[in-house]
């Protein structure tokens, strides 16, 4: 499969999720910091805006990605979660199309935000986290976390970096890479305790 195609298969198994959840867990809060899941769902949104649409959204933002998310998610509050459902099942694929490694890093990333305070466990596709693994999301400045350090996936044949090592599931590793410390308590290894330093900060 190529990376739109992963990207496919992981967004529908997103909504086979969202289409179980009741209202109440539509607003649980996620790993994201002050997102909901349904903040969430209205972040992934953006796939539904034509580039260079969003291109000039980036511009009156002051190119900060992390102001653009937060405006999206809050516009989508006004969406009913039939209507986020439906706008996520045809996202038109916009920003995918250009840069479909990242789009499917974020979905993965963020589809895990949302099923795990939800207690909704999964086995990711191998292929799926390997793509992950090797292309962690720039957006998320994953360098920040990782550099200096070597990771390997205990339940796959997967390694990268140099440096005090971190092991431990290669879903629990993607997390981390993009600073979620609600992964560290799986992974094991000298590097921790400095990925866990930098997930604080």
């Amino acid at each position: 499969m190529n990376t739109r195609q992963l990207l496919r298969a992981e967004r529908a198994e997103l909504i086979a999720l969202l289409r179980t959840l009741t209202e109440d867990e539509w607003m649980t809060p996620s790993l994201c910091a002050g997102w909901r899941v349904r903040d969430v769902v209205g972040h992934l949104l953006y796939d539904t805006i034509p580039a260079p649409t969003y291109a000039a959204i980036l511009l009156r933002n002051g190119l900060s990605a992390d102001r653009v998310n937060d405006l999206l998610a809050d516009k989508s509050k006004s969406l009913s979660t039939a209507q986020l459902l439906e706008r996520l099942n045809a996202p038109g694929e916009h920003i995918s199309r250009l840069l479909p490694r990242v789009a499917l890093s974020d979905m993965v990333v963020h589809h895990q935000d949302i099923r795990r305070p939800l207690g909704r466990d999964r086995k990711i596709a191998p292929e799926r986290l390997r793509a992950v693994l090797d292309h962690p999301d720039p957006f998320a400045r994953p360098g920040r976390y990782i550099g200096g350090l070597r990771l390997r996936a205990t339940d796959l044949n997967w390694s990268r970096g140099t440096g005090p090592e971190v092991h431990g599931p290669g879903e629990a590793l993607i997390l981390a890479m993009v600073g979620r410390p609600a992964a560290l308590a799986e992974l094991d290894g000298p590097g921790v305790s400095i990925l866990r330093d930098r997930c604080a900060r």
